[in-house]
This record gives structure tokens, C-alpha cells and sequence, in this order.
């Protein structure tokens, strides 16, 4: 039972330490800074090889402590952007070290995509491994499986005149086929890839005439190989699906940039 307050003992009671209180404002300082970096390390404002300035100068810039510039330094270099090495200050890394499944890297990657090959580069690499999953759950068809995908494609259907409702049916129609497979690691991967390139205006690009109605007839093709147990159709259906939708909605002014 607690003492009554005239008998406590003061010198037993615990404070919360005060910094505990300002760490959110500062996280939230830090993730601005942060994302400020990665933007101009992306937007080529520091190139590969490029030493970062010293802290006493980024600090000043952003108006924080160097506390706050040292964190960011580190998360920086655990997404493989940087290398900070004593004495010889922070080195901007090439873009081959970058971790490009980081979701701040990869967002700032297509915003900054104007000849879009990045999102040429990504596309190819969602085609193979979402080629590689319809592959695997044609092989694991079941009954199940097959509802599964019907239902999709009927949402899918269901949805043809209205943009925003499709767009969202297909992604489900997508993540299905990835589960489907039980490849975790390949579907983390996929799932990255589809989340950030959705929002971005440059994957979306414009629609061709009656583009939801040729997406629509592509996932028929997809749905039939699977449920029919056919490995290596479902394989190329999902790979001509994904490259051809891109190359349709790939925006026309520039495709050759």
C-alpha cells in the first residue's frame, strides 16, 4: 500500500530524465535534415567521391546541433550513401553502394528520375520477380488459389471506369500472386518496389485509350496460366504485362530523353 504523502520518501522517487521529453522534436529535426541530404546527395548536388562539408558548416546551414548532424551522418551511412571516415571527413558513396530499397533513397531516387530510367530499371526488376512468383503459384495451384484469383480479376473488372478503385484492385491482384508463390524475400522485395513507384506521377504517366481494359485482359491471361497449372506461361504472361503496361503508360515526351 503507498505511504500517505506526509510520510513518503522523497529520495525514493525516480525523475524522468528531462532530454527524454525533446527527443521526438529532435527525431523530428533529424528526419528533416536527413531527408534534405539524401536530396542532394540523389539530386547529383553532391556527386559520388564528393567530401560532405565539414559539421560545424551543415549545423550551421540547418540551423541544429551538431548532436543532430552526427545521427544524420550515421543513418546516411547505413543506407550506403556515405562513408564517414575519421580524419578524413564524410565521402559521398556511388550510387552501386546505395541500398535502393531504403524507401527515403528509393522515393527521392523517382522523384529525381527525369530521363525516367530508373523507373525503366525498375520495372525490368519488378517483371522478373513477379514473373518468377506467377511461376511458382502456377506450380501450387490449388482450388483455393484459383477462387483467389477470380475473385481479383472480378474486382478488377468491377472497377474498369473508375481510376483510383482499379489502380487499387490490380495492386491487390498483384499482392495475391505474391503471396500465392511463398517466396517471402522475393515479395518483400516486389512490394517495396510497387509501394514507392505507385505514388510517383512519372509511373503512373498517361493512359492510353482503353488502357484499363488491355491491363484487364493481360490479368485474364495471367489468372488462366496459373490456373491451369502452367508454370511457364504464367512466367512470361506476368513479364509481358508488367513491361508492356510500362511501356504504355511510359510518358511520350520522355521516352527518348
Amino acid at each position: 500500500m503507498t505511504a500517505p504523502a506526509e510520510h513518503r520518501d522523497d529520495s525514493a522517487t525516480v525523475a524522468v530524465p528531462a532530454p527524454a521529453r525533446g527527443r521526438a522534436p529532435i527525431d523530428r529535426i533529424g528526419v528533416t535534415v536527413l531527408k534534405e541530404l539524401v536530396q542532394s546527395i540523389v539530386s547529383g548536388e553532391f556527386a559520388p567521391g564528393d567530401v560532405l562539408p565539414p559539421e560545424s558548416v551543415i549545423s550551421a546551414q540547418f540551423g541544429v546541433s551538431r548532436t543532430v548532424i552526427r545521427e544524420t551522418m550515421k543513418r546516411l551511412q547505413e543506407k550506403g550513401m556515405v562513408t564517414v571516415a575519421q580524419g578524413r571527413g564524410t565521402n559521398v558513396n556511388p550510387t552501386t553502394s546505395w541500398n535502393v530499397l531504403d524507401p527515403l533513397v528509393l522515393s527521392a531516387m523517382i522523384g529525381n528520375d527525369s530521363t525516367l530510367g530508373v523507373l525503366d530499371d525498375l520495372s525490368v526488376v519488378r517483371a522478373a520477380l513477379e514473373a518468377a512468383m506467377a511461376a511458382a503459384a502456377a506450380a501450387a495451384v490449388d482450388d483455393e488459389a484459383r477462387q483467389r484469383l477470380a475473385d481479383g480479376l472480378a474486382r478488377m473488372a468491377e472497377r474498369v471506369d473508375d481510376s483510383a478503385g482499379f489502380r487499387e484492385a490490380d495492386v491487390q491482384f498483384h499482392i495475391s500472386v505474391m503471396e500465392l508463390a511463398g517466396n517471402v524475400l522475393a515479395e518483400n522485395i516486389a512490394r517495396v518496389l510497387i509501394r514507392h513507384a505507385v505514388g510517383s506521377d512519372r509511373f503512373t504517366g498517361v493512359d492510353p485509350a482503353r488502357a484499363f481494359e488491355l491491363t484487364l485482359a493481360e490479368h485474364e491471361r495471367i489468372v488462366e496460366a496459373i490456373a491451369g497449372g502452367d508454370p511457364e506461361a504464367a512466367r512470361i504472361a506476368m513479364s509481358e504485362h508488367i513491361l508492356g503496361s510500362w511501356s504504355r503508360r511510359r510518358l511520350p515526351s520522355e521516352r527518348h530523353a
